[in-house]
């Protein structure tokens, strides 16, 4: 996907969101169950750039607005992190030895070099539920992850790759960080109000070294493999 395909992906994004919040004033149903496994870890490659003071304003405002909301769950500004390729489900406890064929997917990781990545221009995507944080990755980053992603495929992790992504392309285009996740079908009122009023923000560039992980869900659980 071109950068400009992209940018173009996030303005569409947001408008289908603000159409469908304007057909749903409340929040809709509740989620039943948690968004993502609260306990297992996943492998994932990705990085965590320095919080800069925008985003960090962004984030204790999040928090701020929804301290008393028991369905929002914003995301720590120590779990901050750009996925560069998700690559499994959840499947593994903390404590937990990985399995053997990890040396497999360790050693397509090894063979890249000149990891370090940048996404510029981060703006607000808004998902009916959701909000993201995301930008454009220089055109280095985007054959990386797909040369990557290609050589998974290749893998034994080929079926768990595909798992990871039932329903989605493979890789997904949004090069982003969930800053906000809410256990409910829509955002309440006062969380769009906010993101609409830093629609047109550019929240700047973020840049950092890759690194293949075990992670929860928020990246706020980070081992390197």
């Amino acid at each position: 996907m071109s950068l400009m395909s992209l940018q173009n992906l996030y303005r569409s994004t947001n408008e289908n969101t603000t159409a469908l919040w304007a057909e749903n004033a409340g929040i809709g149903d509740i989620k039943q169950r948690n968004y993502n496994d609260p306990v297992r870890l996943a492998l994932a490659s990705g990085l965590q750039p320095p919080v800069s003071l925008d985003v960090s304003r962004l984030i204790v405002g999040l928090q701020q607005l929804t301290k008393d909301d028991p369905f929002a769950d914003v995301l720590p500004t120590e779990g901050f992190h750009f996925t560069f390729l998700p690559l499994t489900l959840p499947f593994i406890n903390e404590n937990e030895p990985l399995p053997e064929k990890v040396a497999e997917l360790t050693k397509i990781w090894t063979e890249f070099d000149a990891k370090r990545i940048v996404i510029r221009d981060l703006r607000l995507v808004a998902l009916p539920s959701q909000l993201l944080l995301a930008g454009a990755p220089d055109s280095t980053a985007i054959a990386k992850r797909q040369s990557f992603c290609e050589q998974v495929l290749n893998s034994c992790w080929k079926d768990e790759l595909r798992m990871r992504y039932t329903g989605s392309s493979l890789p997904a285009p949004f090069w982003h960080s969930t800053v906000l996740r809410y256990s409910a079908d829509f955002l309440p009122a006062s969380l769009r109000q906010y993101i609409f009023e830093r629609q047109t923000v550019n929240f700047g560039d973020v840049s950092g070294e890759l690194k293949l992980a075990r992670v929860n869900y928020n990246w706020t659980m980070c081992y390197s493999l």
